[in-house]
């Protein structure tokens, strides 16, 4: 026994009064955003949950991360693998000045390598599943891979 308390925690238990805070850390190391996105996981609107039944088994040997922050703003869905964002966007997406908001947010993830699909909730809710296979064939088989480059000339070789 360790003098002036109990056994150091095991199996990096630590602090579970924290974990419930969202973690623990100073604050120079913690991060806002991946705590929102933490509190978002256990938010997720009707559209988002029945699109996640589907995508969260890994379908096709695909990896989707819901709720994911990709600096400062936490995306509805993401395939890390393939660069793209899913964004479910519902009916308070054409209100007031959010679509702007949608166009600054848009850019800036499109900025750091990301090809954003947004997706009505209404589809989702229509036919979740279809939904899911067409997200799926589209991080299999990206149209556009800017990461590769363009096309050798000809007479080149890759």
């Amino acid at each position: 026994m360790i003098a002036g308390g109990p056994h150091p925690p095991r199996y990096g238990e630590g602090d579970r009064a924290a974990q419930r805070r969202g973690g623990g850390g100073s604050p120079p190391t913690q991060r806002p955003v991946v705590y929102s996105a933490r509190k978002l996981r256990g938010k997720m609107t009707p559209p988002e949950l029945a699109l996640w039944r589907y995508l969260r088994g890994n379908p096709n040997d695909v990896k989707f991360r819901r709720q994911h922050p990709i600096g400062p703003y936490v995306v509805d869905f993401c395939c890390l693998a393939a660069r793209l964002v899913i964004e479910i966007d519902g009916i308070v997406h054409d209100m007031g000045n959010r679509p702007a908001q949608d166009d600054r947010r848009r850019a800036f993830i499109e900025q750091h390598g990301f090809r954003v699909i947004r997706i009505a909730a209404q589809r989702v809710l229509a036919d979740a599943e279809g939904t899911a296979a067409a997200i799926v064939a589209l991080a299999e088989n990206p149209l556009h891979r800017p990461a590769d480059g363009p096309p050798p000339r000809t007479g080149e070789d890759w």
